[in-house]
């Protein structure tokens, strides 16, 4: 793969934001964004254990999809208290994703302010992820293909992104939001995915305060290299072409793909998969014994 790094900024105003980054749809990294945040000062995995720790909190990790998984269903549960404990005493594949502050925990509200970046962010969307070291997301991009705004917090996570026009090299999965689950992003195997040699792309780490802009619908892979976790705010995408396809993929793709798993079980996973394959071989004219 080749992967630049995501350039970065210590400050910026919003006219910079918008011409140099959010029109032309290029990632950006700001260093200083939310040091005024009193989540800044506050905001580590002992706090969210003191305010949060008699919540249950839903439990994914990196197993593959099957055909009886229903959308978003986690895979275990337990108290935020012992997952906090658990980040800090071991490596856990175990994440949490697209926790909604506002629902669990409305005393967070208190900690951050919505920044003037130009865009306009969805208020009631406020989402925490939350991982052990060495836990990793796929490779995927958001239903919605919105503007994120991803504010990490407590220890580092390596951040992996390509743009939707590098979608015929990733070997996404038809009829899903993810590439083919058995590539590790970190450490591609190239002679197994060889079209992802020519993919360009971009790589940081984020640490914490720094907060990362990601352009609508970009492919995002996350690692965390030390337990911590995130909160994103998001803008709806601006583009027709990207708005169209978000409602594809909510009012149509989604319910097909859960209607098929239905029909087919397995096999319709499976398939999928193989197909992820082929077609990303076929059009990178690479030879099916590869």
């Amino acid at each position: 793969m080749k992967l630049a790094d995501i350039p970065r900024v210590k400050h910026i105003t919003k006219d910079t934001f918008i011409n140099d980054y959010f029109k032309p749809q290029k990632p950006v990294v700001l260093e200083q964004a939310i040091e005024d945040w009193p989540a800044y000062g506050k905001w580590n995995l002992d706090y969210i254990k003191k305010v949060a720790g008699d919540i249950t909190v839903p439990l994914y990790d990196n197993r593959p999809v099957q055909h009886k998984d229903g959308f978003n269903e986690p895979h275990a549960k337990m108290k935020m208290a012992e997952y906090v404990d658990l980040l800090k005493k071991e490596p856990t594949k175990y994440r949490i994703f697209l926790w909604n502050i506002l629902k669990e925990v409305p005393a967070l509200q208190k900690d951050y302010t919505f920044p003037n970046f130009g865009l306009k962010l969805l208020k009631g969307l406020p989402m925490l992820f939350f991982g052990g070291r060495d836990s990793y997301t796929f490779m995927h991009y958001d239903i919605d293909l919105a503007n994120i705004f991803h504010f990490h917090f407590d220890g580092e996570k390596e951040v992996i992104l390509f743009p939707q026009s590098e979608t015929e090299k990733l070997y996404k999965v038809p009829h899903s939001l993810i590439t083919h689950e058995s590539i590790d992003f970190s450490n591609p195997d190239y002679d197994k995915w060889p079209a992802l040699k020519n993919a360009n792309g971009f790589r940081t780490t984020l640490s914490h305060g720094e907060v990362l802009y990601m352009p609508e619908g970009y492919w995002h892979y996350m690692k965390y290299n030390t337990p911590g976790f995130s909160m994103s705010l998001r803008a709806l995408a601006r583009s027709p072409r990207n708005l169209a396809k978000a409602s594809y993929n909510i009012f149509i793709m989604r319910y097909y793909d859960v209607l098929m798993r239905k029909l087919k079980g397995q096999d319709w996973i499976d398939w999928k998969n193989k197909e992820a394959i082929s077609r990303t071989n076929k059009k990178n004219g690479i030879l099916a014994e590869n």
